[in-house]
């Protein structure tokens, strides 16, 4: 398969041939969120971008851009201040607005967005799409995918639907399992010294087992088993 599978620096010739090959594309969804003090605010595109890059080079296709913007849970103050999904999770003590967020946007605003960039897809050629990564943004993929695959004529493809059980990207947030990956795929964007050295202070803003446990040969673990899930799922799809 070609080396370059990223759809922003394909050239036309090159577009051309890795949609003869292969017609499947692949849309990570990510976000500009807080992971820990001592993760990247874009772990949740990074990641669904490296296991994607990985299936791509595998199995043929093509890795669109991430959308850094997705829905989330989100509650108003009585001071008036507006909280955004990890801002409020059970670990963020107290509630308060986490450095870094920028990516909140209604969920039905995300749902038009999505559904453009399939029939965009669809347009471009394109017989299956694939999407994951931020968790609220999975949950509306899943609950969308089938509809729109209905409508416009292209196989849309959910983890939450598609993809037998055992997939293991992206299963918690800045906890062991995304911290992990993130350590295998970018290993200079995980820094743990940032935590605190006492194991009984549970970082702030993470949901999940200790991220200090993390090895960046379980990340490897997790991206190759789901890697080998999703395409064994891509395997069965009749694309003519």
């Amino acid at each position: 398969m070609s080396a370059n599978v990223h759809y922003a620096s394909l050239l036309p010739h090159e577009f051309r041939t890795c949609m003869a090959i292969c017609p499947i594309g692949y849309l990570p969804m990510g976000t500009l969120e807080w992971h820990g003090e001592h993760g990247a605010l874009g772990t949740d595109a990074l990641i669904s971008s490296g296991l994607f890059t990985r299936v791509a080079q595998q199995f043929g296709g093509i890795v669109f851009p991430p959308l850094f913007l997705g829905p989330d849970r989100i509650r108003r103050e009585t001071d008036g201040t507006v909280l955004q999904g990890m801002d409020y999770a059970d670990t963020t003590t107290p509630p308060r607005q986490l450095d870094g967020n920028c990516y909140w946007l209604p969920t039905g605003l995300f749902q038009l967005i999505l559904e453009n960039i399939v029939v965009q897809a669809q347009r471009a050629g394109f017989k299956a799409l694939v999407a994951d990564g931020h968790g609220p943004s999975r949950l509306v993929w899943d609950a969308w995918s089938t509809t729109w695959q209905t409508q416009h004529g292209i196989r849309l493809i959910s983890v939450l639907r598609d993809v037998a059980p055992g997939w293991q990207s992206q299963v918690d947030h800045a906890a062991y399992n995304e911290t992990s990956i993130m350590q295998a795929l970018h290993p200079e964007l995980v820094d743990l010294t940032q935590l605190p050295a006492d194991r009984q202070i549970h970082p702030q803003g993470v949901s999940g087992r200790d991220p200090r446990d993390a090895t960046p040969a379980y990340g490897d673990d997790c991206l190759n088993a789901s890697a080998e899930l999703l395409i064994a799922t891509l395997a069965t799809l009749d694309l003519h």
